[in-house]
């Protein structure tokens, strides 16, 4: 990396807790590194990208959507020759704090929250990574660089003052400004984030008999590849027309996206990494026409499969269940007991619910529903 915004292990602002030096590794790689082999990822693989577990074995987790995510980010990275380990390493880390059953589960916590400061997935992906993780023998939390933490923080741009008022857990050493946007790097994750959930989401909704493909002649920025795809293998099975349907699309995106970056980069052109964080706008974004066409084709994603019949019917129980939970919870603490003995017993409202949200928010799928049943034998049916 020889260009100078890029992101440079050697300069990272460091961790709280001091650390030796690894004779193998650079400092992002060991970040990378720590996220995959943290509880919370794997955590990941039962929890829901947007179709309910018992839908089918082989949609999209948030565990395959955070690899994709991770796989597209590395290539924006390589091809702008920016940190390839810091964007890995924010991709991997992006969704940490979601909760069980998806936006549901985070719709729901938010309005239980909501007299105790509210719930934001990447503040509480920051409290995963930063208090909740606690493997290490000399402290809590993976003990992450600056660098990632911002990213993680900033995945969706600049913050608001409600999720700058959650960060009261971050030592004053790892504060983090909600100004400006984060790294390149940060940057490149976040649209890889757009990217991979538009093109997977379209795959899992054709499979599972929401969307045909049809459907999307009409629709901007995949319907011209569809058109492509049905015109040149009109005889292929509908499996391999979708999934030709979504590699083209992924491929014209990142295209789109590595094209205008480069533009954006030599237009403002940032003397370092700080000096991108300090501009108010992202250099590494989709083309006008496309970035419009991607609104509208999120859109109709929103029209017609997250709000489809089905999927609304198992959204609906499954933000119940996260809602009792909490009642639940908050009401008896009846926690497992080692969630039970970090509750002090003279903890105040807030300390109570932000407890019991950081227990919640942990929770796979199954396991929440598994201690739905346990506190009001009741079996959840989402069919």
């Amino acid at each position: 990396m020889t260009v100078p915004y890029a992101e440079k292990p050697e300069r990272s602002r460091g961790r709280f807790y001091s650390t030796s030096d690894s004779p193998t590794r650079s400092e992002f790689q060991r970040d990378r590194d720590r996220i995959i082999h943290s509880t919370a990822f794997r955590r990941l693989q039962h929890k829901t990208q947007v179709f309910l577990h018992h839908e089918g074995h082989h949609f999209r987790t948030r565990l395959t959507h955070t690899l994709e995510v991770s796989q597209i980010a590395r290539s924006i990275a390589r091809a702008l020759d920016l940190n390839e380990d810091l964007a890995e390493a924010v991709a991997l880390a992006h969704d940490l704090g979601h909760p069980p059953f998806g936006h549901a589960g985070e719709r729901a916590l938010d309005r239980a929250m909501r007299g105790f400061g509210g719930f934001d997935h990447n503040v509480q992906a920051l409290r995963t990574v930063v208090l909740l993780e606690n493997r290490y023998a000399e402290h809590d939390g993976l003990n992450l660089t600056w660098e990632t933490l911002d990213g993680i923080f900033k995945h969706n741009g600049p913050v608001g003052p409600k999720a700058l008022a959650m960060l009261d857990f971050l030592p004053d050493a790892q504060k983090i400004s909600n100004k400006g946007y984060s790294s390149l790097e940060a940057q490149a994750a976040a649209i890889a984030d757009d990217i991979a959930y538009n093109s997977h989401d379209i795959d899992d909704a054709v499979r599972a008999g929401i969307l045909t493909l049809t459907q999307l002649r009409g629709v901007p920025l995949v319907g011209a590849v569809v058109e492509e795809v049905l015109g040149r293998y009109p005889d292929a099975e509908l499996g391999r027309q979708t999934h030709e349907v979504q590699r083209r699309l992924i491929t014209r995106t990142i295209e789109g996206v590595i094209a205008t970056a480069k533009v954006n980069i030599e237009t403002a052109n940032p003397e370092s990494a700080d000096a991108v964080r300090e501009l108010d706008f992202p250099l590494i974004a989709f083309p006008d026409a496309m970035a419009s066409d991607e609104r509208e084709l999120k859109q109709f994603l929103f029209a017609n499969v997250y709000r489809e019949e089905n999927v609304m019917r198992a959204v609906t129980k499954s933000e119940q269940v996260v809602e009792r939970l909490f009642d639940k919870y908050m009401k008896t603490g009846d926690l497992p007991s080692k969630w039970r003995t970090r509750l002090d017993a003279s903890a105040s409202g807030t300390e109570r619910a932000r407890h019991v949200c950081d227990f919640i928010a942990g929770m796979t799928d199954p396991y929440a529903l598994a201690e739905y049943q346990r506190l009001f034998d009741e079996i959840v049916e989402f069919r």
